[in-house]
């Protein structure tokens, strides 16, 4: 189950503002991840439901806008599953997850990079503690500190929803579909206590947009693969153009 606001196509002030993270992800719109919340489900299934720390849970994907608020939530997949299967599964839904065209979300290295999902360079330096010693040495570290830096906003809102609400690290006692509902009802409360529009879509669970200048998955894995390879470059130019800068101005930017 899930529910989804509508994206805003321009560049969130929090990049727009910084030198750091402008020109270069301009086209950025949000963060995406997965979090685990306890499950409690019949013992013939707990088996899909347990995580790789051993409980069972739901795994909730999750797509974030830089003010700190949700705009797509989907909850109910087994702890086991895979997150970019839940992915995947999120962006064909008819209602689904829909990124506009040209725009893209960043995401970790586990969700793979795919048309409108912007991931790290694999076998890099990327978490910002492996950066305290000294500073990126090419352009793809330079890429996944500051991919990296803007990112982590998606685990801050993890972390204020799990507590400001309790309940989803407690013990579940109600049956599955309820389970969900109370992960999905937290994220409508958690915007609005951030100050969302109230008449936001995302209040209603509803996405009635068709316009043509979202992106769909219905492509072959021929052509996934293709349009793949095609982000690929243009996360290297985007890292080229980063280095460029950084190199030119000589100046500590991360």
């Amino acid at each position: 189950m899930e529910v989804i606001r509508l994206p805003d196509e321009s560049t969130p002030p929090e990049i727009r503002n910084s030198p750091r993270f402008y020109p270069y992800f301009k086209d950025c719109v949000g963060a995406l991840d997965g979090t685990h919340v306890r499950a409690s489900v019949p013992l013939s299934i707990q088996g899909r439901f347990r995580s790789r720390k051993g409980g069972t849970t739901q795994n909730v994907l999750a797509a974030i806008t830089f003010d700190l608020k949700f705009a797509y939530v989907l909850a109910g997949w087994e702890g086991s599953a895979h997150d970019s299967r839940i992915l995947t599964d999120a962006l064909t839904h008819p209602r689904g997850f829909k990124i506009p065209e040209g725009k893209y979300y960043l995401a970790d290295a586990g969700y793979g990079i795919r048309n409108g999902i912007l991931s790290p360079y694999r076998g890099v330096r990327y978490h910002l503690k492996e950066f305290s010693d000294h500073r990126p040495e090419n352009a793809k570290e330079l890429f996944n500190l500051r991919h990296s830096s803007l990112r982590t906003t998606v685990e801050r809102v993890f972390e204020i929803l799990k507590k400001r609400f309790h309940v989803l690290d407690a013990e579940p006692f109600w049956d599955f579909q309820t389970q969900v509902n109370i992960v999905l009802a937290c994220c409508v409360i958690h915007n609005h206590i951030m100050g969302v529009d109230p008449n936001d879509l995302i209040n209603e669970g509803l996405y009635e947009e068709h316009e043509s200048n979202l992106i769909m998955s219905t492509l072959t894995q021929r052509e996934e693969r293709e349009e793949a390879r095609e982000w690929a470059v243009k996360r290297d130019e985007i890292a080229e153009a980063m280095w460029t800068d950084y190199i030119t101005r000589n100046i500590n930017l991360f």
